[in-house]
């Protein structure tokens, strides 16, 4: 459901030029002002006018490159007056905040760890209230979409309104390619949500690795996000932090060379009347698809009625392993991924289990 808050459009905030897609990057983490100003300069000549940098790194682990701190401030003011670049750093507290207010950075964002705390949250939405600061919010790190939702709603209401989010991926207990999973669904409901704020995507955390950057950043594009964060650093294989995800300005630059950013619209009224008569179709199969589902909910609430009367336990297992083979053979047969019919099909299960606890008068306390 959409959600409405009070924003300035992206385009008035006087941070980005106007051109697709739109594009942040910078190192990691601000290591030496040496290193910081090399990255600014080459990132500069390839058009990006946009600069982020770590300086308070939240690491996993004790003892590792925690960032250079304030002292880094002086150096991204550097980068500033020296290419014109708009420069953004990561904060974590009010004393984060008030430090890069009176640095003159442009632009700050909050980290998934920080989002993850509704606390810390608020108290850098009232830190920022009446400052005119853009805030970038990234995805808290599991895939819970009313805490990414709460934190600009705690910005918004403190009277932040220049409000942008940012997806880096989720983090995921199977082994995946990627570092974390990219949970695009969510970045889905996340738009339709919010319809109107810039979205980015930052492939450099979603991968952990740069072979896997491109895909991931044509992916997020295709999606319709607004634009990248993205990592570069003068020299990746000496990085203090997130050395392998990290890619210098030249192999930047020939990726983003070779990335399509897609309209978010046409004009075309071929195009216009084709995309009208396809959605009319899906408007139709979608009242079918739900009839259907209504239809499968009263069989199951009589199954449940049976089972009742009889005494018989609600889940059966060795049934719905049965079930589950056979929707899987049935939807491949459709060209439907497996995963995707089994995922579907245990939400519906899910469902119908809750009806039949329903008509036996178990609550959902009783039941967990």
């Amino acid at each position: 459901m959409e959600r409405k808050l009070d924003l300035i459009p992206v385009g008035e905030w006087g941070i980005f030029s106007g051109r697709r897609p739109m594009v942040i990057a910078g190192p990691c983490s601000a290591e030496t002002e040496k290193q910081t100003l090399e990255t600014a300069g080459k990132l500069r000549a390839l058009g990006i006018t946009v600069y982020r940098a770590g300086l308070w790194k939240p690491r996993t682990h004790p003892n590792t490159f925690e960032g250079v701190g304030s002292a880094g401030l002086r150096w991204l003011r550097r980068v500033h007056e020296e290419f014109g670049m708009k420069v953004c750093t990561e904060v974590a507290c009010r004393e984060h905040v008030q430090e890069c207010l009176d640095n003159g950075m442009d632009m700050v964002w909050i980290g998934a760890r920080t989002t993850a705390s509704p606390f810390l949250v608020q108290e850098i939405a009232d830190a920022c209230s009446g400052h005119g600061l853009p805030v970038l919010v990234k995805n808290p790190v599991s895939p819970d979409i009313g805490l990414w939702a709460g934190a600009m709603e705690r910005l918004s209401q403190a009277g932040v309104r220049k409000i942008g989010v940012v997806l880096r991926g989720f983090s995921s207990l199977e082994h995946i390619r990627y570092r974390n999973s990219p949970g695009w669904r969510v970045a889905i409901e996340m738009r339709s949500m919010f319809p109107g704020i810039p979205f980015f995507c930052d492939p450099s955390h979603m991968a952990g690795d740069r072979r896997y950057l491109h895909e991931i950043s044509q992916r997020a594009l295709d999606l319709g996000l607004d634009g990248l964060m993205i990592e570069s650093h003068c020299c990746p294989s000496c990085a203090l932090s997130d050395a392998g995800q990290q890619l210098s300005p030249e192999d930047l630059g020939t990726l983003l060379g070779e990335l399509s950013a897609r309209d978010q619209d046409s004009d075309s009224p071929e195009y216009k009347e084709s995309i009208e008569q396809l959605r009319a179709r899906i408007d139709v199969i979608d009242e079918s698809i739900l009839a259907a589902l209504g239809e499968r909910m009263d069989v199951s609430r009589k199954i449940g009625e049976y089972k009742k009367k009889n005494n018989i336990a609600i889940i059966q297992a060795s049934r719905w392993d049965t079930v589950l083979e056979r929707v899987r053979s049935i939807g491949a047969g459709y060209g439907l991924d497996p995963d995707f019919v089994e995922i579907l099909y245990n939400t519906i299960h899910e469902a119908s289990v809750r009806s039949q606890n329903d008509l036996s008068g178990i609550t959902r306390g009783q039941e967990e």
